[in-house]
């Protein structure tokens, strides 16, 4: 395969084939980020996309290409977002489906996918793994193997995001994309960079799984150890043999975040946005945000792709409880206090007083030292911020309880 294989006119012609169930997602201004960065700062929300993500657009497109070839059902391997989209595009297209996906895959994406009708067989430790598994699965079943992004309809599938933004955005300058396989980015420069070539196409990879800048690097796909991150929708460890040139090729740029990075992201585009973004979605903003990307040098509107919302609640709830500690609205103390009827009592009026409201408290009588005639207590108390939560410790402290902060 060589870079000329997806071209702005099979964009063209998916967009066409796609468009009776792809909706249109909306671009949405941010205030919070342009104030931030000092330039016009949009959000492409394709996490309001059909199943979560901008993945069902290459399914409906491959399916379209496939035709009645697809009569025996379709199977992939997929982290969660594709698995979602095969699952719905085959249903709209009216055949079986089958997804591969890795043992400890999001809870919410995989039962998400069952929900749309696919047989859901969690097996292996990775995506590639899955892909494997998915490619034997095709050949013994006569079913179409759908990549998640090495593959030309694919590729021309995303690429219709770009076509979007061509029209929504008329002072376009620069779109920050996530990467995982490269499907997208490279979808999406295609058609940007085809239309109005000095438009800067950045994508971005969480750096505990970059297979990216060392691929690009070699010039050639080069597997990297992936490891455990909260941007698992864009965790591949090997680019593809299709996308690897057509990044090259397309894509500017591609620079990596970290974790704390991306977790913030998320809190900001749910606090400010109003926005529900998975991490992978999330990378652009930490890109920005992270200043390892420069909204706009030289002027016009900067473009974060929000690829997808698939997020499971407990790791947003975490996400969030640990954006509160951060910004000193969740306080966690830990104290002894005699352990004799009152002296709780005693140390509650003193938080409560202090003006800090308690959410949770926890006896700890093992494993912590204590003294014979005493007992550990954890406080969990929200408070306005940093300088409240100091107050608060201090209060503590004064009246004569050796107070730490647990992190």
């Amino acid at each position: 395969m060589t870079p000329a294989d997806v071209t702005a006119e099979d964009i063209l012609r998916a967009r066409e084939a796609i468009r009776d169930v792809v909706r249109p997602t909306p671009v949405v201004p941010s205030t919070t980020l342009s104030d931030r960065l000092g330039a016009a700062v949009v959000l492409k929300a394709e996490s309001l996309q059909r199943t979560g993500s901008f993945k069902v657009r290459g399914a409906l497109n491959k399916l379209a290409q496939v035709g009645d070839a697809a009569a025996a059902g379709v199977v992939c391997g997929s982290a969660g977002n594709h698995a979602q989209a095969l699952a719905f595009a085959a249903r709209e297209r009216g055949v079986p489906c089958e997804v591969f996906m890795p043992a400890l895959a999001p809870i919410a994406k995989a039962e998400g996918a069952a929900e749309l009708g696919a047989t859901v067989r969690l097996e292996g430790a990775s995506v590639d793994e899955c892909v494997a598994a998915a490619r034997e699965r095709a050949a013994e079943a006569g079913m179409v193997f759908v990549h998640p992004f090495d593959d030309p309809a694919v590729v021309a599938g995303q690429g219709t995001l770009g076509l979007e933004l061509l029209e929504d955005v008329p002072d376009l300058a620069t779109v920050v994309v996530p990467v995982g396989g490269g499907g997208l980015a490279s979808g999406i420069a295609i058609a940007l960079k085809t239309a109005r070539p000095g438009i800067r196409v950045i994508g971005v990879q969480a750096e505990r799984c970059a297979a990216f800048p060392g691929s690009l690097a070699a010039g050639v796909p080069t597997a990297v150890d992936a490891a455990l991150t909260i941007a698992d929708g864009i965790a591949v460890k090997r680019p593809g043999e299709l996308t690897l040139p057509l990044i090259a090729r397309w894509v500017d740029e591609i620079v990596v975040v970290g974790e704390d990075e991306v977790a913030e992201a998320i809190v900001l585009l749910a606090e400010k946005a109003k926005l529900v973004v998975e991490g992978a979605g999330a990378v652009g903003a930490a890109a920005l945000l992270g200043g390892r990307v420069p909204a706009a040098p030289g002027g016009g509107t900067t473009c974060i792709v929000l690829s997808g919302g698939n997020v499971d609640p407990g790791l947003l709830a975490e996400v969030a409880r640990r954006h509160e500690t951060e910004a000193g609205r969740r306080l966690v103390l830990f104290t002894r206090v005699p352990d004799r009827p009152g002296s709780l009592a005693q140390l509650l009026e003193i938080v409560a007083n202090s003006g800090a409201n308690l959410v949770d408290v926890e006896h700890l009588r093992e494993g912590v030292g204590l003294h014979f005639r005493e007992t550990a207590v954890q406080l969990v108390l929200q408070t306005r911020g940093r300088d409240h939560a100091q107050a608060v410790t201090t209060a503590v402290a004064d009246a004569g309880y050796a107070a730490r902060i647990v992190v």
